[in-house]
């Protein structure tokens, strides 16, 4: 017992022992938090008491059944006690010995009671870990056996208590059920008792009987309102009835009352806070301001008010440190406070901005080119970013990382836009492979264009559209890669940006940063500007590495790549998922792709930049701008430092490419070259030239057709459009021997399959459709044979002579005029001498003349060897003896007269010719005449004499016009011939006779007039015949050609 009442003072007084010398000091503030509890019962001792206050005291004075029992904070006893003895019997305070053994308890209620037995968290392993650290194993024995007798004495008593008590319980269990079963059921039965059925009811039962009531759900309070205040889970427990009016009081309570109650304590509060935040208001304020300048995108005062924040945060941290041993007042202690939740909040929002600005940094559509009119970025916004960052101060250098990952993106595009590109070319390259060869006739009508307008202002006219649209594709691809505004641009605008950050000349306008953190940043490392310079050498050969490939290499065989979806590109805003929307004619059937190329042996084949079916003058103009995008690329190729001044090899590669390029180029234009050559006959459309009516547009035609393609030939060999580049006669070197030797040979080439063509044009016959007169052989239809000319006549373009004389007119043409000048243009644009080659062509054009013109005058000729040897060896031919003739013979005006009628056909298709022509028949009826007299007759008397005399001066006279020396050297040679086939007599006679053979010879002159009067030299042509003759000896215009005979006939058709 003394024991008990010892643990009892100590329980009650709350002390660790019973010889105090003084009282604690903390028992004081116990009492004096005792009577501040003692006043805080009194006051709730005078609110409303409840109707269950009852019960709630009996709850309360349990803790009466242990002493020593304490309250926990909410103010619920508990049965758990401050403290007890040792189950273990060891000593009679768990608590204190703790205590002495280091384990601080006092402060600390639930690692206390892990310690006391009579708490639900106690812990055994903790308590004999603590409590018997030092414990052997005897004395654990010792204590399980207290233990054991202490359980056992508890049990006895609690049955003794339960045996004495029995009763009790039994009575009090059963009171407290019928209670809980009131106030749950309010008074009614829950399991009714069912009427009994009784075998031996009224047979009318049936009829008395009424229908059962309905079944009550006992889950529906509804059902019956006395339910409404039961103890179930659907009521609340009863508080359901009286819920709903007390939180509608409570609301309108607060809502009238709660100003008035609240306003002087928030005045205070509002006074405290404004008062504050005026001696703090920077402080306050920083945080905002730096989230309305993210907002605003106001980057200067957000580094302002950023290095404002940052100064404070230093400010607090230092004070921090001044007062680190000794106690802080309230405002230090306030200002670090407001300090560190300024920097929480500034630091957050700094780290997202960060964060947004290295991912623009690094973006791609941020790196990308917007060349659109709606869009206009500032060229320098990296810049812009790189300044903010340093400024708010980074670890990662942002020079170094946006310059990898401007490296990187242009890698990918290049990669990407060059692989893309040349699959998209070879698809339409397939398409137009995969088609119809086109028709001479389509080749022609482009042809013809040039005659009408230079090739620089024709607006896609000479070849097809497909053909036209795959050659710009062509172009805009090599642009894309090469030109300034393309990838190329890029790479040399990126290598000048990492110049300026090695010489250091960019940085000097970069921030330093807070206290010049950022200063570091401001350097680049020796192996950090290697790999740059490495990385740019990279970035060049891919350039160079994909042209080449394309102008040297074959046509690209996988086009698989057009099934896959296009790569994303920046070059718009979220760019759709690709560069510009898929152009529908690349939406593939993956199962159903194009068929490759057919195999049909063109030179076309090998080249992957040459468009199917493409003439050479289309080729022509595009190559040149191609290959001048080339030699300009390759100059500013080796304007970047690393490539230029770097290993020699780089820029070795550079000359290659615009070597093998001009190379490739200049073989594809001489096939292509050739091959219109053979069909520049198609050309002929037999239209007089609205310049000169004497020649067809033909000439025209083909001095445009090669004078086009010697300009596009110069400037592919010469890439005359990249000479103005810086540099570029360094890198664009000038075109070796095998070339021009190639364009050589090509130019005389085409000039011989030409001239081929159009004397094929003119022996061709016509046979008669069913529609029109047409000349069909090897597809070649002539349509609408009969032409209009200028003067109101008509070509008859299906006769055979008409076609020769527009040829010959048109030979003549090309022989004085055309050939000399492509000739001249040739020497001039390559830099060469034709010596050799002029003459061959001369002699050329010299033999194609001659065998036209001696097809067109042989019918001619043989018609008067004809008529002439049938008119001198009639037998009625000599005058009767004795008798002076006075008319010539009938086959005089029968062969004049077939002359006029070639004169006539010859005047009014080539004027021009008629000389000429007439001249050279007038020859050969002289040659006939000559051997006609030979083989007529041995000799010839004085009648005789005269009658040929007659014959051969009227026919000399009538065609004095078209007299050459020639035909007067065979005129003297017939009156050799008949003086010689004649007596001394018939001599002196025939002088006797001659006035009066003259008189003769004029009248018959008169007379015949009229119908040879086309002979006679109009007077106006005499001042002309002499300018051009004077032309011709003072500048050297090759003069008439001289017709001679083949010997040979021509296999006419006719």
């Amino acid at each position: 017992m003394a024991a008990d009442l010892e643990r009892t003072v100590l329980d009650f007084y709350q002390i660790s022992t019973l010889n105090l010398t003084e009282w604690p000091a903390e028992k004081d503030r116990d009492s004096d938090a005792s009577e501040d509890e003692a006043d805080a019962k009194k006051k709730k001792a005078n609110r409303r008491k409840s109707r269950y206050q009852a019960l709630e005291r009996a709850v309360s004075t349990r803790s009466s059944i242990l002493p020593g029992s304490e309250t926990s904070g909410s103010g619920i006893a508990n049965l758990v006690q401050r403290d007890e003895p040792d189950p273990l019997g060891t000593t009679d305070s768990v608590v204190r010995t703790l205590k002495h053994l280091g384990v601080p308890l006092q402060d600390d209620v639930r690692l206390r009671n892990r310690f006391l037995l009579s708490s639900t968290t106690f812990s055994p392993a903790l308590f004999l870990s603590q409590m018997h650290a030092t414990a052997d194993t005897q004395s654990l024995i010792n204590g399980l056996e207290v233990l054991s007798r202490s359980i056992d004495q508890k049990s006895a008593s609690l049955k003794v208590l339960v045996e004495s008590n029995f009763e009790r319980f039994v009575r009090a269990k059963a009171t407290i059920d019928n209670v809980y079963k009131e106030m749950k059921y309010r008074g009614a039965d829950p399991n009714p008792q069912r009427p009994r059925h009784s075998r031996h009811a009224s047979r009318n039962s049936l009829r008395s009987i009424s229908a059962p009531p309905p079944i009550a759900n006992p889950l529906s309070p509804a059902l019956d309102p006395r339910k409404k205040n039961a103890l179930v889970k659907e009521s609340e427990y009863g508080v359901i009835g009286v819920k709903a009016p007390l939180l509608d009081v409570s609301a309108k309570a607060e809502e009238v009352w709660g100003p008035a109650l609240g306003g002087r304590e928030k005045e205070e509060h509002l006074k405290t806070v404004a008062s504050a935040l005026e001696q703090y208001k920077e402080y306050v304020e920083t945080s905002a301001a730096i989230a309305d300048s993210i907002k605003r995108k106001d980057h200067e005062t957000l580094v302002e008010e950023y290095n404002k924040a940052r100064k404070f945060a230093d400010e607090a941290k230092q004070l921090a440190q001044e007062i680190k041993t000794s106690q802080p007042t309230d405002d230090q202690l306030y200002r670090i406070l407001l300090a560190a939740r300024m920097w929480h909040d500034v630091d957050e929002q700094i780290q997202l901005l960060k964060r947004d600005i290295w991912r623009k940094l690094v973006s791609p559509y941020n790196m990308a080119r917007i060349e659109t009119p709606g869009h206009h970025r500032d060229s320098d916004q990296h810049m812009e970013l790189i300044s903010l960052l340093l400024e708010l101060g980074v670890e990662d250098n942002p020079i170094w990382v946006w310059l990898l990952s401007r490296y990187d993106y242009l890698k990918s595009k290049i990669q990407a836009t060059a692989e893309r590109t040349k699959v998209e070319i070879e698809f339409l390259r397939r398409r137009l492979a995969n088609g119809e060869r086109p028709k001479p006739q389509v080749i022609a009508s482009h042809m013809r264009t040039l005659g009408r307008q230079a090739i620089e202002n024709m607006s896609k006219t000479f070849d097809s559209s497909d053909v036209i649209e795959l050659w710009e594709m062509n172009v805009a691809f090599v642009s894309n890669m090469l030109s300034p505004q393309g990838i190329l641009g890029e790479v040399v605008e990126f290598w000048q940006t990492v110049q300026g950050f090695v010489d250091g000349k960019t940085q000097r306008s970069l921030p330093t940063g807070y206290k010049g953190e950022s200063v570091a940043h401001h350097r680049l490392s020796q192996q950090g500007t290697a790999d740059l310079q490495k990385g740019t050498v990279e970035l060049v050969n891919m350039i160079r590495d994909h042209i080449l490939l394309f102008f040297a290499g074959p046509p690209p065989e996988d086009i698989s790549l057009l099934f896959s979806p296009m790569p994303p590109s920046p070059g718009t805003p979220a760019m759709s998922g690709s560069l510009t929307p898929r152009d529908p004619r690349f939406n593939l059937d993956a199962n159903n792709p194009p068929p490759p190329s057919p195999k049909r042996g063109e030179p076309w084949e090998k080249f992957a930049f040459w468009p199917p079916w493409s003439n050479s003058l289309s080729g022509a103009h595009f190559l040149s701008k191609m290959l001048a995008l080339v030699g300009s690329g390759a100059a500013d190729m080796a304007s970047i430092d690393p490539v230029g001044k770097g290993d020699a090899a780089e820029l070795e590669r550079v000359r290659a490419l615009v070597g093998a390029a001009r190379e490739r180029c200049v073989t594809a234009l001489c096939a292509a070259w050739n091959r219109d050559a053979e069909n520049i006959k198609y050309v002929e459309d037999w239209h007089r030239s609205p310049d000169s009516r004497d020649v067809t547009k033909m000439p025209a035609s083909f001095a445009a057709f090669e004078g086009a393609l010697l300009t596009g030939m110069q400037n592919i060999l010469y890439v005359s459009d990249a000479m103005s580049k810086p540099g570029a006669e360094d890198i664009v070197l000038p075109p070796p021997t095998k070339l021009l030797q190639m364009v050589r040979s090509q130019y005389v080439t085409t000039l011989y399959k030409a001239l081929s063509g159009m004397v094929e044009n003119a022996e061709r016959y016509p046979k008669k459709a069913d529609d029109d007169w047409t000349v069909d052989t090897d597809g070649y239809a002539l349509v609408n044979s009969t032409v209009p000319t200028l003067s109101g006549g008509t070509i008859d373009a299906a006769d055979r002579n008409v076609r020769m004389l527009l040829t010959l007119s048109n030979l003549q043409a090309l022989r004085s005029t055309v050939v000399p000048s492509l000739n001249t243009q040739f020497e001039n644009a390559f830099s060469v001498k034709l010596t050799d080659e002029t003459k061959t062509i001369r002699d050329v054009l010299g033999q194609i003349d001659a065998r036209l013109f001696q097809s067109y005058t042989r019918p001619a000729i043989e018609s008067l060897r004809r008529i002439i040897r049938a008119g001198v060896t009639a037998p009625d031919w000599v005058p009767p003896p004795g008798t002076k003739p006075r008319e010539v013979r009938p086959y005089v005006y029968e062969a004049l007269l077939n002359l006029v009628l070639v004169h006539t056909q010859v005047s009014t298709t080539a004027p021009v010719l008629a000389t000429e022509v007439l001249s050279y028949l007038l020859e050969q009826a002289s040659r006939e005449l000559l051997d006609a007299f030979r083989a007529a007759r041995p000799r010839y008397h004085l009648e005789a004499l005269l009658q040929a005399t007659l014959d051969v001066e009227f026919v000399a006279q009538t065609l004095s016009h078209y007299t050459t020396d020639r035909a007067s050297e065979l005129q003297s040679a017939i009156y050799q011939e008949l003086d010689a086939r004649t007596d001394n007599d018939a001599r002196a006679r025939l002088q006797a006779e001659l006035p009066e053979l003259r008189a003769v010879l004029k009248r018959l002159r008169e007379a015949s007039k009229g119908e040879f009067a086309c002979f006679r030299k109009p007077k106006r042509l005499m001042a002309v015949a002499a300018a051009a003759a004077a032309a011709a000896v003072a500048g050297g215009v090759p003069g008439r050609l001289e017709r001679r005979d083949t010997g040979g006939s021509l296999g006419s058709d006719r």
